[in-house]
């Protein structure tokens, strides 16, 4: 929340000057409106410098207007934009393990979402608020110069306004975090269920699967509409009050000027004074409805602004990621599995099985009790589709993490799994990679985080290293993996019958078993 303040600072010092500027000119409008009709009713003349004064603010009103509302958009894109770095300068911070520990789709909505909510809460929420005491004072000022009386009226409706701003308050800022927290669920669901598509359509599950977003959906649905149905009702009781207030404001003096009452401030006006009045009166509660349009926003914007305090303090506090050798030694133990420290480990089995989940619980991406104790680091590379990939030269992206490593050392592990010979990728090591790999295959992803584990010589865990790969590609990450488990621990999730057959130890996770190759023994 600070840090998007200080992005919406300057602009919304200038929203201010421009909305503060076209309520002085509507001011200056209705003066010369009312001198206009108030000269022309009762003497039946034309003020000439009225009209021209009345020109003159209505133009000045609609440019500042328009200004205002430009502004109003680039301070909040300006706020959005700066948050937008920030975040993504935090994940790219992060340990891939930490990001991954996050879920996916619930992260990328709320890097969607958040930083336009946090926008409207810094500037436009705040704009509204501000004016909610500059407007009304500057209104009200301007009645008492024609009637205090009139204006002591105004302002003593605005404590029911506030009343209701406080009774609707603490409804719509529950509503608006049961909405986050639907919109959360349903992109974590879907991203989920994206993920696992392969397994859910091998066990005919679409149509649970459908029922259960549908479900997620109409939660989501629900919890916005009941944060719009009290900010609907927020705004009606507004209006009916000001439209109240301005009712009375002229039965009394409509009263005043047919002599039916004395009252001080009402009785003894001129008729462009009276009019002057009834023009200003919805200019006073002018910013009260802009401010209860605005409620709703507030309400989203605190609990996206909790949403993204509590992303950022979880990534300068988590805690080292652990080491893989005490997860590995706590979830063999539960599991009954005794793993070497070097060799080829297949982990086989149909799928839904739960071959990927081991593989992320080893990784430390997913925790079968909460967090582990701190460690020493993961030391441990893993190979999936969804590996972290940051925009830049082939040569950066596999050697992220890894500064310092030569490129004689690059252009062998690019060459050796076949990353040197792809058409859609020119330049060698110098060909640009997009943000999150946007421009690789699901195969050439795989083989980038094969090519760092190559540079590493850490730990490998392969989820399906070479499901996606043609058969050339396939041999090239199946010897690259044979290689590498001579010198250091490989586990693979894989269907690959080849992998599988020379593997030193197999889990069947199908019959709850594990094989140990004669050469192993």
């Amino acid at each position: 929340m600070a840090r998007a303040r200080v992005f919406g600072r300057n602009g919304l010092r200038t929203v201010l000057a421009w909305q503060v500027g076209r309520l002085v000119a509507k001011l200056a409008l209705a003066a010369a409106l009312a001198i206009t009709f108030g000269r022309m009713i009762e003497f039946g003349t034309v003020a000439m410098p009225a009209v021209a004064v009345a020109l003159v603010a209505l133009a000045l009103s609609a440019a500042a207007g328009l200004v205002g509302d430009l502004r109003l958009a680039s301070a909040e894109s300006a706020v959005a934009q700066g948050t937008r770095d920030d975040l993504r300068a935090k994940l790219e911070a992060m340990e891939a393990r930490a990001v991954h520990e996050r879920p996916a789709g619930a992260l990328i909505a709320g890097l969607q979402r958040h930083p336009e909510s946090l926008a409207a809460l810094v500037v436009g929420h705040g704009a509204a608020r501000r004016m909610l005491g500059i407007g009304t004072l500057l209104a009200a000022a301007s009645v008492s110069v024609v009637s205090w009386q009139a204006a002591l009226v105004l302002l003593v409706a605005s404590p029911v306004m506030v009343i209701f701003f406080v009774l609707v308050g603490g409804s719509i800022q529950a509503r608006a975090a049961a909405q986050e927290k639907a919109l959360g669920q349903l992109a974590a669901q879907f991203e989920d269920r994206v993920r696992t598509l392969p397994t859910i359509l091998a066990s005919h599950g679409i149509d649970r699967e459908t029922d259960k977003l549908q479900a997620r959906m109409s939660a989501y649905a629900a919890s916005t509409m009941g944060v719009l149905r009290v900010a609907f009702l927020n705004s009606g009781l507004i209006d009916f009050f000001s439209s109240l207030s301005i009712a009375v404001l002229a039965v009394f003096l409509g009263l005043g000027h047919l002599n039916l009452v004395t009252l001080p401030g009402f009785h003894d006006l001129q008729l462009w004074q009276s009019l002057f009045i009834l023009m200003i009166a919805p200019e006073f509660f002018a910013p009260f409805r802009r401010y209860a349009e605005q409620y709703h926003a507030k309400a989203e914007g605190e609990a996206a602004a909790a949403a993204v305090d509590e992303f950022l303090d979880a990534a300068d506090q988590a805690p080292a990621a652990a080491s893989f050798l005490p997860r590995l030694a706590r979830l063999t133990a539960e599991t009954g599995m005794c793993l070497p420290l070097k060799g080829l480990v297949a982990v086989v089995g149909p799928s839904g099985a739960g071959k990927s989940t081991l593989l992320r619980r080893l990784a430390g991406l997913e925790e079968p009790h909460g967090r582990l104790p701190e460690g020493a680091g993961t030391g441990v590379d893993w190979i999936s589709t969804d590996i972290a990939i940051l925009p830049g030269s082939l040569a950066e992206v596999l050697s992220w993490n890894m500064p310092g490593v030569c490129s004689t050392r690059l252009l062998l592990a690019a060459g050796r799994i076949g990353l040197l010979d792809e058409q859609s990728l020119p330049g060698g090591l110098e060909a640009r990679i997009a943000a999150g790999g946007g421009n690789l295959s699901g195969g050439q992803r795989l083989r980038v985080a094969i090519a760092r584990a190559l540079l590493s010589g850490r730990t490998i865990l392969a989820d399906e290293p070479n499901a996606k790969l043609d058969a050339v590609n396939a041999g090239r990450v199946r010897l690259a993996l044979f290689d590498c488990a001579r010198e250091r621990l490989v586990v693979v999730a894989t269907h690959d019958r080849e992998l599988i057959g020379c593997a030193d130890t197999v889990i069947d996770l199908g019959h709850d078993r594990v094989s140990t190759s004669e050469a192993a023994q």
